[in-house]
């Protein structure tokens, strides 16, 4: 599409003139608004035309009155968008999941298993495919160094990152550094936990100091940020290296980037796409070319590519992990989680993770517990039989597995506790309208152009939309968030865990939209050969006993260590 059309620009300009953005009111409006240009066209035929956006029925006096003012409060926008406001500055209001009257879990402790992996491998892909808690145990034993490690998959990277366009930047340089410090501190007798050593992958959205954080879009390919951010802190504080950045679908939406499509690492053919947003993420981690990664998720973007790549992927309770110095798309909805090769991986670097963030004020200090050798005889999980029919009827597998582990079975229609049928997408709105805002400047100067994707369903589209979205449902759509918050804190009142398929019955937007934890995790192959996983839904920061529910899937399911073909 020509983006330089006449018609383009009137849409421009028709959207500077009656955006619905909020504004303030009286005489500080008034003041900012001094040295801008009045817009003198706006009359009562723009807004019988405006009210079609709106769903609205005006009498044409109504549009009369509707006009009088309607100018100065354009002023006020545009007075408004000269005060330049950075990607990282939120809102003042702050999302918080836990309603009043929640307890917080008190302890706060991590118990792993003890590996035994048995001797190194002698073939290097065996090393690099080995999962996080064999790395450590033949770092721990001197069995491999650090170095060693890291450039094995530095070179797995550079063979195989291009094939995948998973890799925005290696950073070889500094993660050999980092690896040789390693292996002096644990020579010294310095161990800095399970991760101490272990070779990972960032999504390409995360600051790292003095290397460019691209956030997948054309615009900000020459970004440099000046300081780490919050989790890379965390991650180098436990001992990990730093081996890449990764690619993510452009500002944090699908699978293209500005260097091309991420790809599956399952499809010998590579022509399918490895999903998004944490694409790079998740492909680099199922084809072996790190010990494991970070995404992000707002509405699905650590669940869909987990799936789609086989990984296991953990998004935490919202507010668990810090996000200063990661990319904001939507302030509310935001959160940073591992992706592994197994379960008890994604714990491990959950707990490297796990802890307040000062400077993001979402941020929540809560324990997190974690036992790995802890069975789920009393886990009461949750389900609805509806959701395991028709495409979903394969996934019915997991309840029987839940089932023999031990765990509790509990159908939620049962009890009444159906799931209701309420407007679930409405909360979508607020999703836009986040997404819109962190990223006004690429809609108002045009440079969202620059977007790889350009399609009704990209952000440049959607965030163009969202200029037209009436305030009022915004903040409807916030109340029924807030309903839907107290919804499910009703059924976790009765289920420690809910299971289901990982698309089912809107469950992936409403969990992300009151910030309950999920796990993928990989329970078989298709026809075709590729991947196919369920999920779990845990209570609020209790991401403990969801992992043991998914590690007795892992078990079961018997399929963590299958690789796809080719990486060898």
């Amino acid at each position: 599409m020509d983006h330089t059309t006449p018609s383009h620009l009137d849409r421009r300009a028709f959207l500077g003139a009656i955006g619905l953005a909020a504004t303030g009111l009286g005489t500080a409006q008034a003041t900012l608004a001094d040295d801008i240009e009045p817009v003198s066209d706006i009359d009562a035929e723009t807004f019988q035309h405006a009210q079609k956006l709106a769903g609205l029925d005006l009498t044409p006096t109504e549009r009369d009155l509707m006009a009088t003012d309607f100018a100065e409060r354009v002023a006020g926008y545009k007075a408004r968008r000269a005060f330049q406001l950075a990607n990282a500055t939120g809102p003042a209001g702050v999302f918080d999941p836990r309603l009043r009257g929640f307890e917080m879990p008190s302890r706060s402790e991590v118990r792993m298993r003890e590996p035994a992996p048995g001797p190194l491998p002698s073939n290097e892909a065996d090393i690099a495919f080995a999962p996080v808690t064999s790395l450590s145990h033949w770092l721990r034993t001197g069995a491999i160094t650090s170095t060693r490690l890291t450039r094995i998959y530095l070179e797995r990277l550079k063979t195989y990152g291009s094939k995948l366009r998973c890799t925005v930047t290696l950073t070889e340089q500094s993660a050999i550094a980092k690896s040789r410090r390693a292996d002096r501190m644990r020579q010294s007798g310095v161990d800095l936990g399970p991760l101490h050593g272990i070779p990972w992958g960032a999504k390409d959205l995360f600051d790292t100091a003095g290397v460019r954080t691209t956030w997948g879009a054309a615009p900000y390919q020459r970004r440099y940020p000046e300081t780490d951010a919050h989790v890379v802190e965390q991650l180098d504080k436990a001992g990990a290296i730093l081996v890449a950045k990764l690619s993510l679908g452009s500002l944090a939406y699908g699978d293209q980037w500005f260097d091309g499509v991420t790809k599956n690492p399952w499809d010998p053919a590579l022509q399918q796409g490895s999903s998004g947003s944490s694409a790079g993420s998740a492909a680099a981690t199922a084809a072996g070319l790190v010990g494991f990664s970070l995404g992000t998720e707002t509405y699905g973007s650590i669940v869909s590519p987990c799936m789609r790549c086989g990984t296991t992927g953990l998004r935490p309770t919202f507010g668990r992990v810090g996000r200063t110095g990661a990319m904001a798309l939507c302030w509310s909805l935001d959160k940073v989680g591992p992706i592994t090769r197994s379960v008890e991986d994604a714990a491990i670097v959950l707990d490297a993770i796990n802890g307040p963030d000062a400077s993001d004020a979402a941020s929540i200090d809560a324990p997190f517990e974690f036992d790995a050798n802890a069975d789920i005889e009393r886990l009461r999980v949750g389900y609805q039989s509806e959701w395991f029919e028709g495409p979903f009827a394969r996934d019915r597998v997991m309840l029987d597995r839940l089932r023999d582990a031990g765990a509790r079975l509990i159908n939620l229609s049962e009890r009444d506790l159906a799931l209701p049928d309420w407007p679930y997408q409405a909360m979508l709105t607020s999703l836009y309208a986040e997404a819109a805002a962190a990223f006004e400047e690429l809609t108002l100067s045009g440079r969202d152009d620059e977007l790889a994707w350009q399609d009704a369903r990209a952000w440049p589209n959607t965030f163009r939309q969202t200029w037209f979205i009436p305030a009022v449902e915004l903040i409807q759509a916030e109340r029924i968030r807030r309903r839907v918050m107290e919804m499910m804190a009703k059924r976790f009142e009765i289920v420690d865990v809910i299971a289901s398929p990982s698309y089912a019955a809107n469950l992936l937007l409403i969990t992300n939209m009151t910030g309950h934890p999920g796990v993928v995790v990989r329970s078989g192959l298709d026809t075709n050969g590729r991947p196919h996983g369920v999920t779990l839904w845990g209570r609020l920061f209790d991401e403990g006993r969801l992992c043991n529910a998914a590690m007795a899937l892992e078990r079961a399911f018997g399929v963590a260590n299958r690789r796809p073909p080719g990486f060898d």
